[in-house]
């Protein structure tokens, strides 16, 4: 037995069939194709799965799809630079430009939680970050230039505000 669900999907409205006992993170990456959203672990331990739930970050890898109805979700897909623009995201390109990535793996979910941290707190020093990030684990970085990156990318988003 399959629910149908709608949903605003990265800006795009979106109504797919899903298993009540789906989760998003499986809905994403088998059913509509989106694999910037990575699998990790499936327990909620390394926000490798992190997407934007209403604006908020959520861990999907354990939440259950059909919690999307009505909702708006934001995947990495979905993250971009000024409208109309071919530009990247801020946070993208602070990581980008201050090494915040190697294997890339845990990326997607750094840089959304990131952009929400910034979003929340556009003040950030390096112990915010480090406490925001608490969450998400990479195994290649050591985290510093990760740091640097998002600081990097919070200035940037602040600074793009006021244009």
């Amino acid at each position: 037995m399959t629910v149908q669900i709608s949903f605003t999907l990265n800006g795009r409205p979106t109504t797919v069939d899903v298993e009540p006992a789906s989760l998003v993170a499986e809905l994403l990456r088998e059913q509509l194709h989106l694999t910037g959203t990575h699998i990790g672990c499936d327990t909620s331990q390394c926000g490798a799965c992190v997407v934007h739930l209403d604006g908020l970050p959520v861990k999907s890898c354990t939440l259950l799809a059909p919690a999307l109805d009505g909702a708006t979700l934001l995947t990495i897909e979905g993250l971009q630079g000024a409208p109309g623009s071919n530009l990247m995201h801020p946070m993208q390109e602070a990581f980008r430009e201050h090494h915040g990535l190697q294997c890339g793996f845990c990326t997607p979910g750094m840089l959304m939680t990131a952009v929400a941290l910034a979003a929340e707190k556009p003040d950030l020093t390096e112990a915010d970050v480090r406490h925001g990030l608490e969450g998400n684990i990479c195994r290649c970085t050591g985290y510093q230039n990760i740091v640097v990156s998002v600081l990097a990318g919070a200035a940037a988003m602040n600074a793009a505000k006021g244009d």
